[in-house]
């Protein structure tokens, strides 16, 4: 393993590190005094850094005032505004947290490149005396950034020690709150080469550092193979073993998301860092960072390519609105805030949701086979002339023949262009042979004179007998209201018992009078799509997309038609009715079939204890997933067998309630009332899904919504009523007994599931 000297301040309760000793075999580092003196010229360059960018923000509103003032033209002037208002209101919601979080030095050798005996901080975004001056701290989606990740003991490229620094718990990058830090030599395949670039770190007088460099010259190459090996197996290029980043990642969780810049993985950072032009699959394990490697992406894809997603837009798409608000604070943590972050519903609203289908009706609608049936049922609108048309044109009249016209609407129809299109097509085609008679005759005709021949009522009829303009909410409700509609577009494509099932039992009297459902959304705007090609976005990340109906697919892929997707999941949480059978299969649906599909099996949120406990769950699920596994050695884990269930999960929520961090109660949807109001009268505040009562630490969550969410401690209350509550119950519960970060009490008055009883 590569060797780790850490220095630290305080105590763990404090936000430091408890002092280990070095590696066996290693020098020992400094006395305390000088670790002291080392933290303390940290602490000095935070200060430094703190108070440069405190300059910045307030440079930044003194620019957008002159700015004021420029002159020259009033588009030139406007643009500015808009640049200096932007860069200010970035700046100023920039949040007040540690500045950097690593440091780079580079060894003084050929493999370092251009950054030969340099040294870089590493944090969340640049900061610099100004925008000329060379950076204080340089951003984590820096270029030589992805070393800090990436460099290895096999392959250090150049690196001669990485650092990573310890802050206090919720710190706002004060000094004073700097409390820790950690050097991991990298160099020792030349002899220790990099020693020098931290002598405060390793030792302070040259006999120490010769010694710590003969020591590394004696590891043999098997020794660094087996090292390499471990950073491959999980460990991140040491991250495993580094203190700092384990007691990052096992901080309590207290309200949103948290970004993991400071804790990437070289697996997750080769994700992050994935090009524009790419899409791809994650299929992560629980607890294995999935959600948080496409949120880091779609910041290093902002950052990397700003003026084309500034252009085209980057859409975050998530499963419900309790996941959008737990991850809202990620993005803007990492400089990130015009970014649209939605459900599916959001992206398809049309009208107020104001029917709920049957479930036999909502399954139809979110089927492929509806994709079918409604492109034929807009298309049965376009007709074959009966007769010719006759264009006048002074004292000319041009004639097209009904033969002539039926075959230029074969024609259009063959293109695959989309409705609303066709229709100009068609206009276009006919326009044509018209031009082509009046050329004949009377030599070339003008641009003028065609843009008349298309505005012609013998053409205007044509187009309203051939190929009439079609509306979604017309199309969607004639094929829901009228039996012979219905009958002719889903011939083949749904039964009779399907077809009754789709259909509305109360027709409206016109579309604008009818009223939609959830589903119905869908169905308008996959014929809006068929009509006319929505605004794409130049990247487009989907979280839980193992759930995503082929027709909610079909709605992201209009969107990201001309762009690349992240698409994030786990097969084994796929709880709807429509739930992907394999990823090979939902990646067609999002037009991207040919996207690679990489595997996230090491969980880092999950303790072992409780991984294994799920992990029965997952032979009984009938999906292809790698085994998931945890590098988390620490968290506990009760399954208890109780009498009475309210009391029980008083008694467990108090328990969690003397610890630090959050705590939630999952329960069967239809038990969370009752939950709620046992704890209630227990004097227990709580909060809902919803968030009502958002300031309360205990949280009592139908399972129906906790995909995607983590608590410290998390109270299952009756296993086997959430595995019956639906089809895919036994999916549902993998979920619920994975949300646990500290601890997870399992409550049961009921036998278990039969995979858990084993």
């Amino acid at each position: 393993m590569t060797s780790h000297v850490q220095h630290t301040h305080g105590t763990r309760e404090a936000g430091g590190l408890d002092h280990k000793p070095p590696p066996e075999g290693e020098p020992a580092p400094e006395n305390a005094p000088r670790l002291e003196d080392e933290l303390a010229l940290e602490r000095a360059y935070a200060a430094v850094c703190r108070a440069a960018m405190t300059r910045r923000v307030d440079d930044a509103g003194d620019q957008v005032v002159a700015g004021e003032d420029v002159s020259g033209d009033g588009a030139s002037a406007e643009a500015l505004g808009r640049y200096l208002r932007t860069r200010a209101r970035q700046l100023a919601q920039e949040p007040d947290r540690p500045l950097f979080f690593g440091r780079l030095d580079f060894e003084d050798s050929e493999e370092a490149g251009e950054h030969r005996r340099q040294r870089y901080y590493v944090g969340r975004r640049r900061v610099a005396e100004h925008p000329a001056a060379p950076p204080l701290v340089i951003d984590w989606r820096a270029p030589v950034s992805r070393a800090y990740y990436r460099a290895s003991a096999l392959e250090p490229g150049g690196v001669a020690v990485r650092r990573r620094f310890g802050w206090a718990p919720w710190s706002h990058g004060s000094p004073e709150e700097l409390t820790g830090l950690e050097d991991e030599y990298l160099d020792h395949s030349r002899g220790g080469g990099g020693a020098d670039a931290a002598d405060g770190a390793a030792s302070a007088d040259g006999r120490e550092r010769r010694e710590y460099r003969a020591h590394r010259a004696r590891r043999t190459r098997r020794d660094e193979e087996k090292d390499a090996e471990a950073g491959r197996d999980g460990e991140g290029g040491g991250g495993a073993a580094s203190a700092i980043v384990a007691a990052e990642i096992e901080r309590p969780r207290l309200g949103p998301m948290r970004d993991i810049v400071a804790t990437i993985q070289p697996e997750q950072d080769e994700l992050v860092r994935s090009g524009l032009n790419t899409s791809v699959c994650v299929q992560g394990a629980p607890g294995s960072g999935k959600t948080a490697v496409g949120l880091h992406r779609a910041a290093y894809l902002l950052y990397t390519f700003p003026e084309r997603l500034q252009r085209a837009g980057l859409l975050v798409i998530g499963p419900n609105r309790t996941f959008l608000r737990y991850i809202s604070e990620v993005l803007p943590s990492l400089g990130e805030i015009d970014i649209a972050q939605l459900t599916v519903g959001d992206v398809v609203a049309r009208h107020p949701v104001r029917r709920v289908d049957t479930e036999a009706a909502a399954v139809l609608k979110h089927s492929h086979r509806m994709a079918t049936a409604l492109e034929r049922a807009l298309y049965a609108r376009v007709g074959y002339p009966a007769d010719s048309i006759a264009v006048p044109d002074g004292s000319y009249r041009w004639r097209v023949g009904a033969p002539d016209l039926a075959r230029v609407v074969d024609e259009v129809r063959g293109t695959g262009v989309p409705y609303g299109i066709g229709r100009e097509h068609l206009r276009s085609r006919v326009v044509t042979l018209i031009r082509q008679q009046a050329e004949r005759r009377a030599g070339p005709k003008s641009v003028t004179w065609a843009r008349r021949i298309g505005r012609s009522k013998p053409v205007a009829a044509l187009l309203e007998t051939a190929w009439p303009v079609a509306r979604p909410e017309e199309v969607v409700a004639v094929l829901l209201s009228d039996p012979a509609a219905m009958e002719a577009a889903a011939d083949g494509v749904f039964d009779d018992a399907e077809q009754r099932a789709l259909r509305w039992a109360a027709p409206p009297r016109s579309a604008k009078s009818a009223t939609w459902s959830a589903e119905d959304m869908l169905l308008l705007d996959e014929v809006a799509g068929l009509i006319e090609r929505p605004g794409g976005y130049g990247h487009v990340v989907v979280d839980e997309a193992q759930d995503l109906s082929p027709m909610q697919c079909r709605a992201i892929a209009r969107r990201s038609a001309f762009g690349s997707l992240t698409v994030l999941g786990d097969l084994a949480q796929a709880t709807a009715p429509w739930s992907a059978g394999s990823w090979r299969e939902q990646l067609t649906h999002l037009g991207k079939a040919q996207a690679p599909v990489v595997p996230l099996t090491t969980g880092f949120r999950v303790p072992a204890a409780v991984m294994e406990l799920a992990n029965r769950l997952v032979g009984a699920l009938g999906v292809d997933v790698p085994p998931a596994r945890s590098l988390r050695r620490d968290g506990e884990l009760a399954v208890s067998a109780v009498d009475d269930m309210a009391s029980a999960t008083v008694s467990a929520v108090r328990a969690a309630l003397d610890r630090e961090g959050s705590v939630a109660v999952i329960t069967a949807d239809h038990a969370v009332a009752a939950t709620s109001a046992a704890l209630r009268t227990a004097g227990i505040g709580t909060a809902s899904a919803d968030g009502v009562g958002a300031a309360a630490r205990v949280t009592v969550l139908p399972a129906t919504v906790v995909k995607g969410l983590e608590y410290d401690h998390v109270v299952v209350v009756e296993p086997a009523a959430i595995a019956e509550s639906e089809p895919r119950g036994l999916h549902r519960l993998y979920v619920v007994l994975t949300r646990a970060v500290s601890r997870l009490d399992v409550l049961h008055t009921r036998p278990l599931p039969e995979p858990l009883a084993v």
